[in-house]
């Protein structure tokens, strides 16, 4: 009997969304050290391309795309490409995502729009032109990328929690449509991560000031690095994982634990 499970994923081809920065770089370079045949999807290209170099460069396979996951062209061009390289997908991490903050009445219907469309529309055209080739060779996993404000949430925050709780949602759907075909859909659910994403809206001058709070927030008492969360999106890929399917998985210090109060 083995003392531990297999996390290897040689052979397997892994999409990533979101794969330039935060915790889709830390997935993408932990799943290209595990073997995987990595497929950057991301808008900036200089980000995809400094991303696929560095997986390169570090002995691993990747490649990139270009891609905006609100753009239905886009998307199927990155899937069309994937098969036309490496003929299958096996990984899909649904890990694009904008945040706007706004009070809603004050939110531009653009901005509304843009939200919903990369957030969580996105999750769903990728998943939905993945899923074909999936069910063709057999099986595969999608995981999804939800927040702790898709569960709760605060002020300016409508938008990007009604696109989270919404994935949520979405992700048992998926799963249950896929239950018996062999593909897993599963979401998680991460708190404070040290990601260019959580500190975008601060000023450089109320940073560090932010950082503290921040972790003090946290019951654990820090902010978590990408990595942690890249670590529980190859648990839920694993075989480890293979009963797991309509499952959000949360992964945040402890931070839906805690009721805030004044006093």
């Amino acid at each position: 009997m083995k003392n531990s499970i297999d996390m290897r994923l040689d052979g397997q081809v892994a999409i990533i969304t979101g794969g330039g920065t935060g915790i889709g770089e830390a997935t993408a370079r932990l799943f290209a050290r595990q073997g995987a045949k990595v497929v950057l999807a991301n808008r900036r290209v200089s980000t995809g391309n400094q991303e696929m170099q560095w997986i390169i460069d570090n002995g691993g396979e990747a490649i990139f795309i270009s891609t905006d996951v609100s753009d239905v062209a886009q998307v199927r061009n990155l899937v069309d490409k994937t098969i036309q390289t490496y003929g299958r997908i096996d990984i899909l991490f649904n890990n694009a995502g904008i945040g706007v903050s706004a009070p809603f009445w004050k939110m531009s219907e653009e901005d509304w729009n843009r939200m919903i469309a990369v957030d969580l529309t996105g999750h769903f055209l990728c998943a939905k032109y993945v899923v074909p080739h999936m069910l063709a060779q057999g099986g595969g996993v999608i995981v999804n990328m939800s927040s702790v404000l898709g569960v709760s949430t605060f002020a300016n925050q409508t938008a990007y929690t009604t696109c989270k709780a919404g994935i949520i949602g979405m992700t048992k759907a998926m799963a249950l449509d896929l239950a018996d075909k062999d593909i897993r859909v599963n979401c998680i659910i991460p708190g404070s991560i040290d990601t260019p994403m959580m500190w975008e809206s601060y000023s450089p001058e109320d940073l560090p000031k932010i950082r503290v709070e921040a972790a003090k927030a946290v019951p654990m008492g820090r902010v978590a690095a990408p990595e942690e969360i890249a670590s529980v999106v190859l648990f839920l890929v694993s075989p480890a994982a293979s009963l797991i399917t309509g499952t959000t998985l949360i992964a945040d210090g402890g931070l839906l634990c805690r009721i805030a109060t004044d006093y």
